[in-house]
């Protein structure tokens, strides 16, 4: 009976599809709500159109008012629910071994890059004019050895970036660029 308690602590939470037995999921972040500005363009739309009919001939009542408001409003959901899935469903995640990077493009379409911590070299951040600086968001780039993967819109890259370099740190993968101790190179 007790050997059957020790097993089940043993086994790890699995917080997502690829998770590996013997990997821990550190922090999940996602882009900044702002990404969805199209959407939610849209979306107000849809009640506007709704009580158009009513607004231009108001002698049809209020049963075409309210009508329209609600189909309108069913509709601007509608609209914006693509843009919702894109963002919700669109995550990052830093576990002790890697860097998952799961975009969703649509309905039906997912792409996924995954990226061993050991491969990071740099990792740097940008916040790029007024809009990113009061809303708080901006661009994560993490430089790896086979290329760069840039992150737009990132909710707080400073402190994502933080997280990301202390991870890094305590797993012990060097991401500095400086001249190995022992060469001849001075700085």
């Amino acid at each position: 009976m007790r050997m059957l308690y020790t097993s089940a602590v043993a086994e790890k939470h699995k917080y997502f599809d690829d998770q590996f037995p013997d990997e821990e999921m550190l922090f999940l972040f996602r882009k900044n709500p702002v990404v969805m500005r199209k959407g939610l363009v849209l979306g107000m739309l849809g009640p506007l159109v709704g009580v158009l009919p009513a607004s231009i001939k108001p002698d049809l009542g209020f049963g075409w008012f309210f009508g329209g408001l609600a189909a309108g409003t069913l509709l601007g959901l509608l609209l914006f629910f693509p843009s919702w899935i894109a963002w919700y469903f669109s995550v990052f995640i830093l576990t002790d071994q890697r860097l998952i990077q799961v975009v969703q493009k649509g309905m039906f379409n997912k792409s996924v890059v995954d990226i061993s911590l050991s491969q990071i070299q740099m990792v740097n951040y940008e916040v790029a004019g007024v809009q990113q600086t009061l809303l708080g968001f901006g661009t994560i780039t993490v430089q790896t050895y086979v290329g760069d993967l840039v992150i737009h819109d990132v909710h707080h890259p400073g402190k994502i970036q933080k997280k990301l370099l202390g991870v890094l740190r305590d797993q012990g993968v060097i991401a500095v660029n400086h001249p190995v101790e022992g060469t001849d190179e001075e700085t």
